[in-house]
């Protein structure tokens, strides 16, 4: 703007209201979603009592992000106020999954499987709760995704199509990613 249009001498052009307004929750909500991320790790370090463990639930975190920024890419394009939302109520459930997978590990392993048996028995166990709370959730939401251009949902949909696209990626790297880096991790540890 400032280089397509010549203003007189002491004239400037300042942005305000409803544009200021959505720049300053804009901030906020990423401050605010990034000390939740450390609140969240710090949570599960204090449940699993490892680093190692609470990172690998994270991990769940940017799978999660890959399905959300693709569905802002190839819909609207803009990272809005709603899609900020949805994108933590994302990492949310993203969390969720994995703390039910590595709990389950944990517990087939103090049952005395080995890691292998661990890792693929654990894996078949929380299939069906993960697959099942991805497709309920995105169920849900489709509705909310599709009727983004009718009154009322100009918050709802874009929320519900990062969620959907979240999903998607989280859950299906989620069966394939998170059990891998739980075995490479602890491979050492089993071979003593």
């Amino acid at each position: 703007m400032n280089e397509k249009v010549k203003l007189p001498e002491d004239y400037h052009i300042e942005y305000g209201g409803q544009f200021e307004a959505e720049a300053e929750a804009s901030k906020t909500l990423i401050a605010t979603s990034l000390l939740s991320i450390l609140i969240i790790f710090l949570i599960l370090f204090r449940e699993f009592k490892t680093v190692k463990l609470a990172a690998i639930i994270l991990i769940n975190l940017p799978l999660a992000l890959i399905g959300g920024v693709f569905s802002i890419y190839f819909t609207s394009g803009i990272l809005s106020i709603p899609a900020i939302i949805g994108f933590i109520t994302l990492f949310g459930v993203a969390t969720r999954n994995g703390i039910l997978l590595i709990s389950h590990y944990n517990t087939l392993r103090e049952e005395g499987y080995t890691l292998f048996d661990t890792v693929i028995q654990g894996s078949k166990d929380r299939l069906s709760p993960i697959l099942m709370t991805a497709l309920t959730a995105g169920l849900a939401l489709i509705p909310l995704a599709i009727a983004g251009d009718l009154p009322g949902n100009e918050i709802q949909s874009p929320m519900a199509k990062v969620i959907l696209g979240g999903l998607l990626t989280s859950t299906i790297l989620n069966i394939f990613i998170v059990p891998a880096v739980y075995y490479l991790s602890n491979k050492k540890e089993a071979t003593k």
